[in-house]
């Protein structure tokens, strides 16, 4: 049988076990030990252990359950509601103020949490029934805040960024840098939209009313919301300043916040802390062991040789750069409907990477690339997890509602990917600027 006939084979296989409803991590680990037993024998297995800790074994790694505490900390308090409420009163002379100030605070609190479930249900719990009240049409409503939960995984500080960072050997901090420019000219391009669909569907005499807050009102909910926002912009410093590296930054920064969580929000419970470390640790073992078992799965995939056969195959087509580009899109769109971003960037990524560099592909330019196509799998079925979150604290909102609400958000990514493919500087530019150009 040949490497790429194996490579189908692998692929069905795994589609069909993780299918089966059994955990991602256990579902590579299952795939990888039954192709490498069929077609190594039993010695194969031996390594397989010493590759999964091996994996681990990575001091780089320890950041992602210190951003996850550092979100679990910030999730767990008012903050979202505060930051909403801030955006609110400042923004309220804006037209359309209150559907750009969702998106700002989904922005903002996607980059202080770091997840996408947390972000839409701390904003919309309070966004989606005010938006209705106001008179903006439910899809608006519904889609905004789903579709803004999703920039979590792109605006820094970003777990899947880190996990990318470390499949492919990129630099964390200039993964960071690169998405900032395309974090905002998502957040513009989802505003835009918001603004225009709800003047489209006759929401504008409503919906588009101001109200005017007092100064005393602006200014008495801001030191509930600055601290956090400190703490972001101290973290990205100390990282593209060169004060220390991603893990040490990220420990200080959950430090931090849980103490922030504490002082401004009183959270001295015992039960409170309980929660943040438990949820943090669920979390965090999650992603590790999915970690672990991808590369358990690449080593079977290079020890059949079919990373290497696919590469082969595919740098062997004689086709424009840009067919390429947009064919590994469409796999990236298409794994990100079934699968979640990390699993994808860690089975996908340290694939593609060789193909794309080959092709004349910047790897962070790609790595932006890459994270747009997985939000846009949090927002679209089978899977679509931001969906059925908000789908959870609105139930009188139906879900083909919100679906359809979210869709025109799709489109905008979309808008998003063509437009940093045109203008790739978008993406390099800032890291350059700052970091130097990329070795």
């Amino acid at each position: 049988m040949g490497p790429l006939t194996l490579g189908a084979l692998v692929a069905v296989a795994t589609v069909i076990v993780l299918f089966s409803g059994v955990s991602v991590a256990a579902g590579l680990l299952i795939v990888s030990a039954g192709f490498l037993l069929v077609f190594d024998g039993f010695g194969a297995l031996e390594l397989l252990p010493e590759i999964f800790f091996g994996k681990l074994d990575n001091f780089a790694l320890l950041s992602i359950p210190m951003f996850i505490i550092m979100g679990a900390a910030i999730s767990s308090t008012r903050a979202g509601a505060d930051l909403y409420e801030a955006l609110e009163r400042w923004l309220t002379r804006v037209p359309g103020g209150l559907v750009v100030s969702n998106l700002g605070a989904c922005a903002l609190f996607a980059a202080m949490s770091g997840s996408s479930p947390a972000t839409c249900a701390a904003i919309g719990k309070m966004g989606i029934p005010e938006m209705r009240k106001r008179g903006y049409p439910e899809t608006v409503a519904a889609g905004s805040i789903a579709a803004g939960g999703t920039l979590g995984i792109l605006i820094p500080p970003s777990v899947t960024m880190i996990v990318y960072g470390i499949s492919t050997e990129t630099s964390i901090g200039r993964l960071f840098m690169a998405g900032v420019v395309p974090g905002v000219l998502l957040v513009a391009l989802f505003m835009a939209w918001a603004i225009f669909d709800t003047w489209r569907q006759g929401g504008g005499q409503t919906a588009l009313a101001r109200i005017n807050y007092s100064w005393r009102e602006k200014v008495e909910v801001l030191p509930r919301v600055i601290p956090f926002l400190l703490i972001i912009l101290g973290v990205l410093y100390a990282l593209y300043g060169g004060v220390a590296t991603p893990s040490e930054t990220a420990a200080v920064g959950a430090l931090l916040c849980v103490i922030v969580a504490v002082v401004v929000y009183r959270l001295f419970s015992f039960g409170a802390m309980w929660t943040i470390l438990r949820d943090s640790t669920r979390e965090s073992v999650m992603i590790l062991f999915i970690i672990g078992a991808a590369g358990v799965f690449s080593f079977m995939l290079s020890n059949l040789f079919v990373t290497q056969a696919i590469a082969a195959w595919i740098g062997g087509l004689e086709v424009n750069r840009w067919v390429l580009m947009g064919a590994i899109n469409v796999f990236l769109l298409v794994a990100g409907f079934f699968l979640p971003p990390v699993a994808v960037i860690l089975m996908a990524a340290p694939i593609l990477l060789p193909i794309v560099t080959a092709a004349g592909f910047d790897p962070y330019w790609f790595a932006v690339i890459l994270t747009i196509n997985m939000e846009i799998g949090l927002i679209t079925p089978p899977v679509g997890l931001n969906l059925y979150v908000i789908n959870s604290i609105a139930p009188d909102v139906k879900l083909k509602t919100i679906l359809v609400g979210s869709l025109p958000f799709v489109m905008c990514m979309v808008a998003a990917i063509v437009i940093l493919s045109v203008f790739p500087g978008l993406v390099t530019g800032l890291p350059d600027a700052v970091m130097g150009p990329a070795r």
